[in-house]
């Protein structure tokens, strides 16, 4: 979002201003090389102006979130912000469909699904005649500024209404419908585009607002049918959106271990049917009770010839003689609550909407605000526009490779893996093959099953012995390893915790057990899955290989830790499903709070020193304060925040959500801060407290962390095929190099391999946290949106970007 801080990025000396609040950004979050007066530009920059914000086209989940944004932060910089309800159609009917909003007015929008100002199809913004009353209803309210949150089809509607501005407005002078000062005051029109669409079909950006909760939706029916399905041994077959983009279906399909995916970017094979069915049959002869089978709506042949669900069932039947069932999900898919993600996506996308639109001019092309990797980026919406429609083309054109190509990297890397683990089927010789060896570490995190399963198939696949040790190190030293082979994963992908067992013991004290087992094994590599405890274990073995040779192995380590704290990495599989429990919880505490009134909630949340969890998870649950160990606080800030609570419950918003990360500070604990919270708002609010505890750890994984996961295990297995064919000589594995023990980490939008050696120095080894990290850049939009007076840094904003130099740049993910 702000590019302020850079993860690697050497610290200033120069204390940042102290706001008096326990929102006080740290030095590592913002580099305060801008003066006092510049930082307090962002609070003045919307006066005098006004912004529209309106949602068209089909609702997708997170626009809520979005909206909220634009008009907290407009409020926030000074600006006057309206709501145009159900969409254009109320931009050309104006009157009390553009209403000016108030910072009480979005409250409690962000858990709702949909979008709370409405969407309409409009025909009448796509004549002239429709527009022009559009214009006039906003140069009459002096709104120059307009956010539109849609698909592409209405983000054209409104770069179409732009381009057209000038001569509206001299129309309407013409007709004496608006003044010459009127006029001169509105003389261009601004306009910045946040894409809501749950197919993720808009080109330039890795997710669209709503595709993550989408795909919580299909995950939770698909999960739900995979247990009816195993009891009568069924095939199903489900029919998921996706008219032009098979992106919901592709990553259901890695996300659920589909047996097979049909998607419109990569129609099948002509042969497609026998080989379907070949699949299906060797699946079942394997073991499995049951089939699943994801079809995009949009599904064709390479002829162009729809495949339809009812079609895939019927062959099916007539084939293989299957009990098969056919469920279309249709709207379900739209509905429901946002997840964690779409929240902090549409938060984002929001605050920088606002920036962009504030600070254009007449010469600021209409542009669009993406994500790539966890940067916000603008990019000109007519070039995004182009490239999609390109994605289109290509399609009719029976171009299927260009329109993979113009998918992007991510997709394309989906699309290799999901091909890798469905349809390559494993040599039946092992002749000349490795052993690789693969265990959790650490706590469990939802997650960690999909890496192992992803690990021993892609292994299996590449013709290596894969083992799997039970209880991390203690196993490895203890002999508790046993050969896996393609059925034992079999089913894991959606399955919590870790079906290994993990324990937090490190190597070091079992350096002789651990690498007799090693040899009595003829372990080659080792994948190690697990949090902060594995990273160190690597650096142990490392030190280890100085007196013990049986451990100069490679080894790669895949940070699985709901706290996010793994050095290397800017994500850990199983965080996204911890953030989504405290979500779920905080979304039922405050409604609890809001019928009750005057009621301040205490959450402590899981992370360690790690203050991730409770930093997201304020950011998507809406809460007034979110304690952590990054950001030093002190009594005086507690009092100001009790004070911000008091004023508070003094608006039409009568409740209090705020977290506590549960080692942010030994002095001031959760008891701590529930006493004095309760003794302050004495006859003012209540107060309670809640400790989430190791719910946070449990459940199954949400769709990103079973993707990410997937993806890591395969990657990570990849590169340990390589490294072991670099580390043969004489007869023997022999790697001592720093790079044959490596971190497998997410940076900014790319997937690296580091050595752990090199990382080191990253490392805060007392707090068990990395020096520097990327999400402390949020903060003040949380606070922002907390309705906290703070100094927004805008001095690094995101630049207008082209996507041609984007997508030629992206890395795959």
């Amino acid at each position: 979002m702000r590019r302020g801080f850079r993860p690697g990025a050497e610290r200033k000396t120069r204390e940042p201003p102290r706001t008096g609040t326990a929102f006080t950004a740290p030095e590592e979050s913002l580099e305060w090389i801008m003066t006092h007066e510049e930082h307090h530009a962002a609070k003045t920059l919307g006066i005098g102006k006004a912004i529209a914000v309106l949602t068209s086209g089909g609702d997708a989940q997170g626009m809520n979130a979005a909206v909220r944004a634009v008009v907290r932060v407009g409020i926030f910089t000074g600006a006057r912000v309206f709501f145009v309800h159900e969409g254009y159609q109320g931009l050309v009917d104006g009157g009390d469909h553009i209403k000016e909003a108030t910072w009480e007015s979005v409250s409690m929008m962000l858990q709702l699904g949909g979008t709370v100002i409405g969407s309409a199809r409009c025909k009448d913004f796509r004549e002239r005649e429709g527009r022009l009353r559009a214009a006039y209803n906003l140069v009459k309210r002096g709104i120059t500024n307009l956010c539109v949150i849609g698909g592409d089809g209405s983000l054209t509607g409104a770069d179409t209404f732009r381009s057209e501005w000038s001569d509206l407005l001299s129309d309407l002078q013409k007709a004496g419908k608006i003044t010459d000062e009127e006029a001169t005051k509105s003389s261009y029109l601004n306009i910045v585009g946040l894409v809501g669409s749950i197919d993720n079909d808009f080109c330039g950006t890795d997710m669209t607002i709503g595709t993550d909760s989408a795909l919580h939706r299909i995950i939770e029916i698909v999960d739900a049918i995979t247990t009816t399905a195993q009891s009568h041994q069924r095939t199903f077959v489900l029919e998921v959106m996706g008219r032009h983009c098979g992106y919901l279906a592709l990553v259901t399909s890695l996300s659920c271990g589909a047996d097979w995916v049909f998607i419109p970017e990569c129609p099948p094979d002509d042969d497609w049917e026998e080989h379907l069915c070949r699949r299906l049959s060797e699946t079942r002869t394997r073991g499995s009770r049951l089939n699943i089978i994801i079809v995009a709506e949009g599904a064709i042949d390479k002829n162009g010839k729809p495949i339809t669900s009812e079609d895939i069932k019927n062959l099916v039947v007539k084939r293989l003689g299957y009990d098969t069932r056919v469920t279309v999900l249709g709207h379900v898919q739209r509905g429901g609550t946002p997840s964690a993600f779409d929240r902090i996506l549409g938060s984002r996308m929001g605050v920088e909407a606002v920036m962009a639109l504030l600070e254009g001019t007449p010469d600021t092309p209409a542009c669009v605000v993406s994500l790539s990797g966890n940067q916000a980026v603008r990019l000109p919406l007519m070039e995004c526009v182009q490239v999609t429609k390109d994605v289109t083309k290509a399609m009719d054109e029976k171009k299927f490779d260009e329109a993979l190509k113009l998918r992007g990297r991510s997709f394309m890397n989906n699309w290799e893996v999901y091909k890798l683990l469905a349809h390559v089927r494993p040599p039946v010789s092992k002749s000349g093959s490795h052993t690789v060896a693969v265990m959790n570490v650490g706590a469990p995190a939802a997650g960690m099953n999909a890496a192992v399963r992803s690990t021993v198939r892609i292994g299996l696949i590449q013709g290596n012995r894969v083992l799997v040790v039970h209880d991390g190190f203690e196993g490895l030293a203890k002999g508790q390893i046993e050969e896996a082979g393609w059925s034992y994963v079999g089913g894991w992908t959606g399955q919590g915790g870790s079906k290994l067992g993990t324990k937090r013991t490190l190597p070091k004290k079992s350096f002789e057990q651990i690498s007799a087992n090693i040899t009595k094994f003829n372990i080659q590599g080792l994948v190690i899955i697990g949090g902060f405890e594995a990273y160190t274990g690597g650096l142990e073995l490392m030190e280890g290989r100085k007196q013990f040779d049986e451990l100069c192995i490679p080894f790669v380590v895949i940070p699985a830790t709901v706290s996010n704290n793994v050095p290397g990495s800017d994500f850990s599989v199983g965080a996204d499903t911890a953030l989504n429990t405290i979500c779920t919880t905080c979304d039922r505490i405050k409604q609890s709070a809001a019928g009750t009134k005057r009621r301040v909630f205490i959450i402590e949340t899981m992370g360690g020193y790690c203050g991730y969890l409770a930093t997201m998870a304020g950011l998507a649950a809406g809460a007034d304060a979110a304690y952590i160990f990054e950001e030093p606080f002190t009594i005086r800030d507690l009092q100001a925040n009790v004070e911000h609570l008091v004023q508070k419950m003094k608006t039409t918003v009568k409740r209090g959500l705020v977290l506590r990360n549960e080692k942010c500070n030994e002095n001031y604990t959760t008891d701590f801060i529930f006493n004095l919270y309760s003794e302050e708002g004495k006859g003012i609010f209540d107060s309670r407290k809640n400790v989430l505890g190791h719910m946070q750890q449990g459940g199954s994984p949400t769709p990103f962390d079973r993707n990410f996961a997937t993806k890591m295990g395969a990657k990570a297995m990849n590169w340990m095929s390589g490294k072991i064919k670099e580390s043969y000589r004489n007869g023997r594995i022999f790697a001592n190099t720093p790079d044959s023990g490596c971190v497998l980490g997410m940076r900014k939008r790319a997937l690296v391999f580091q050595p752990v050696t090199e990382l080191k120095d990253q490392t805060d080894f007392e707090h068990r946290i990395p020096k520097e990290q990327w999400w402390l850049k949020l903060r003040p939009i949380l606070k922002i949106l907390a309705k906290y007076e703070i100094d927004l840094d805008t001095s690094d904003h995101a630049h207008l970007e082209h996507i041609t130099r984007k997508r030629s740049g992206e890395a795959a993910v």
